[in-house]
């Protein structure tokens, strides 16, 4: 909303990178995959704050049918992004131990119950014992809160001393030491926001070497319609099962508060204050 984070060239300058609803028209070059009616969530690259949004059909996937539209509105970007780094930039294995920062946001709870899917350990941080809790509650092994303690001799005590062995990192310059701290030898560091500003100040290659550790980044706004495309048709096929009635594990999308649209800036507030646990979803008028 403050402007750093602009949109890709040709997208909609509308906030919003996901949306739920009907499907009211189609294009002349659709491929008869989806019809008038359809209820669908869309991953977009803009546009999603909005009573309309048109939406590549690659890009669409079906609402499973226990499912609202509200709660569908919750996953497609959040998820996404979770499956992304977890499966294609992170290559996570069964048995591995994956610190997320941010656990209760959005995301975070996302990459719980995925690494949870990938049968790993999932270990967050959060900055409240209300945040860290809910956490727990969707499958976090262990949270830590990063204002009263020091998360990575946490984590280290976790492991008993091996360490995590992939990072989820959306805070980015002021956690880099206790990152690589707890970061196992040959550790996958995955970096794909940076809420505290991108700055380093000391020898983090000498600390990332001496680990065999590596840092990848990620954003999935930016990414071509065609990776957008694969990597929803893997999700759809992959894990969108887990969110029907009677899948085993059950995955579930937490909405933290639903807003009118009338409502939007209370709810960007609400965001810009870090008070929510999962996500913030906008309703639009009927």
């Amino acid at each position: 909303r403050s402007g750093k984070y602009p949109p890709p060239q040709g997208a909609s300058h509308i906030l919003g990178l996901e949306a739920a609803g009907s499907v009211i028209g189609l294009g002349p070059g659709c491929k008869g995959q989806w019809k008038t009616g359809d209820a669908v969530m869309a991953l977009l690259s803009g546009g999603g704050q909005a009573e309309y949004v048109t939406v590549p059909e690659g890009h669409l996937m079906p609402i499973p049918n226990d499912m609202t539209f509200i709660q569908a509105a919750a996953i497609p970007e959040a998820w996404l992004t979770a499956f992304q780094l977890l499966h294609v930039v992170g290559k996570i294995k069964k048995g591995e131990k994956v610190l997320i920062h941010a656990g209760a946001s959005g995301v975070g709870m996302a990459a719980i119950q995925l690494v949870r899917l990938a049968e790993g350990i999932p270990v967050v941080t959060a900055g409240t014992q209300e945040k860290l809790n809910a956490t727990v509650n969707a499958g976090a092994a262990a949270g830590f809160n990063y204002k009263t303690e020091d998360f990575s001799e946490k984590v280290l005590a976790f492991t008993q001393g091996s360490g995590v062995d992939m990072i989820l990192d959306c805070v980015g310059g002021s956690y880099w030491e206790k990152n690589l701290s707890c970061l196992s030898t040959d550790g996958r560091w995955i970096i794909y926001g940076l809420l505290s500003g991108g700055e380093v100040h000391g020898d983090l290659l000498a600390k990332l070497l001496s680990k065999r550790g590596s840092i990848h980044t990620s954003l999935l706004r930016s990414r071509d319609k065609e990776y957008k495309e694969q990597l929803v048709s893997a999700f759809t096929e992959d894990v969108l099962p887990y969110f029907s009635g009677g899948a085993s594990p059950r995955l579930q999308p937490l909405v933290d508060s639903v807003y009118p649209l009338h409502e939007i800036a209370v709810a960007h507030s609400v965001m810009e204050e870090n008070k929510n646990i999962g996500k913030i979803v906008i309703e639009m008028p009927a």
